[in-house]
């Protein structure tokens, strides 16, 4: 059964970094787009950054993380990554993993329905 499991939340000073982990199982993900949500208490899901499948492929970043936040996938380890940069305590939320067959076109990588596969969250909490 195909499973996403994240890793690597956890808390942080305001500036700070951290680096969160995707390990999928349980299927081949190489030929799936592969994207980062996340949801803060009180809100709703949101996107923050989505990679396709291909070597090189191209990705995609919410404005709020634009130019802090890297998406980068290693598709031998099945594993996709979300290096966070300069965090602040409005990036406090759970972060998720999804996965999605085939390759995102552009405008569309916010959309839940694009992506097949969920994880369970990594909580992140940026201390002021």
């Amino acid at each position: 059964q195909a499973q996403l499991v994240e890793s690597g939340g956890g808390l942080v000073q305001a500036g700070g970094s951290l680096r969160l982990s995707c390990a999928a199982s349980g299927r081949t993900f190489s030929t799936y787009a592969m994207a980062w949500f996340r949801q803060a208490p009180g809100k709703e899901r949101e996107f923050v950054a989505a990679i396709n499948w291909s070597s090189g492929g191209s990705s995609y970043y919410a404005d709020s993380v634009k130019g802090r936040f890297t998406i980068s996938r290693d598709n031998a380890r099945n594993t996709v990554y979300l290096q966070m940069s300069s965090l602040n305590v409005e990036d406090t939320a759970v972060y998720y993993c999804a996965a999605g067959p085939g390759t995102l076109v552009a405008g569309f990588e916010s959309y839940s329905y694009e992506y097949t596969y969920w994880g369970q969250g990594t909580q992140v909490t940026v201390s002021s």
